[in-house]
């Protein structure tokens, strides 16, 4: 069981990443569990009156992040904050890396100048990620000012980057743009590590995976990029967002229950 730590009141800022979409779960606020529940479900399992509030949206870009949710959590008096932003500036073509960084900064000291403990997130290396992978040299340079920006602002360092086992296409939702339950999971744990959090989540060692026949694989790009690929595109052009309409799935802090894996 995890051992005691300082925080009461926990908020969940964000974009699909921090909502939680790729792990479905019905019994869930939103019908999606995600790493951000995982990890409120473990802090709360040794914590009387632990609150959790998740602000997350999909779709959101930094400054909609900025606009629409960090006076929402400042609102609820957190004394731990984790905030995943930048990723959808990031892989729009034409932005800049650094004014990305230089505007998560600002979030960054906002949300902790009330004394709350701040976590921030690289992204993960999506080298070997199909369409996404030519983006690799941009996000690493985010990832660089990412580190900078929790330096600079005694901020936590949640990094995914590092997170070697994200390489697995088991650690991937079907749209290859989001993670699975089992890559929800493992973040979790590592969020949990970035904390200094000892618990009970498994680390989950994948067997070997079979190998993929070249003409099954194409057949399987074929399906995804028909099915998952074309409609985000479309939106881009459209500029159109999956979280049009959409509200906070956890918008207040209330209790949670830690569940067993």
């Amino acid at each position: 069981m995890t051992e005691a730590h300082p925080w009461s009141r926990y908020v969940a800022i964000g974009d699909s990443f921090t909502e939680g979409i790729g792990d479905p779960d019905p019994a869930t606020p939103g019908g999606f569990r995600g790493w951000a529940d995982r990890t409120a479900e473990v802090l709360a399992s040794t914590a009387d009156d632990f609150a959790y509030a998740n602000l997350a949206i999909r779709g959101r870009l930094l400054q909609q992040i900025i606009d629409e949710q960090a006076e929402a959590a400042l609102a609820l008096h957190p004394d731990l904050v984790t905030v995943s932003a930048g990723g959808n500036d990031i892989i729009r073509p034409g932005t800049d890396p650094d004014e990305v960084a230089g505007r998560l900064e600002g979030l960054v000291q906002t949300l902790s100048s009330e004394g709350a403990t701040v976590v921030v997130f690289t992204g993960p290396d999506i080298g070997a990620t199909p369409v996404l992978g030519r983006m690799r040299g941009k996000v690493a340079i985010y990832n660089e000012n990412i580190h900078a920006v929790a330096l600079r602002n005694d901020a936590v360092v949640a990094d995914m980057w590092s997170l070697r086992e994200l390489a697995d296409p088991r650690m991937w939702a079907p749209d290859r743009l989001h993670f699975s339950p089992l890559g929800h999971h493992t973040i979790a744990r590592a969020v949990l590590a970035s904390l200094n959090v000892e618990n009970d989540l498994e680390d989950q060692v994948l067997p070997e995976a079979a190998p993929r026949q070249w003409r099954a694989a194409r057949r399987e790009d074929i399906g995804w990029a028909r099915e998952y690929f074309v409609p985000w595109v479309l939106r881009r052009v459209r500029h159109q967002s999956s979280g049009d309409g959409r509200s906070a799935k956890r918008p207040d802090a209330v209790s949670v229950v830690y569940r067993q894996e």
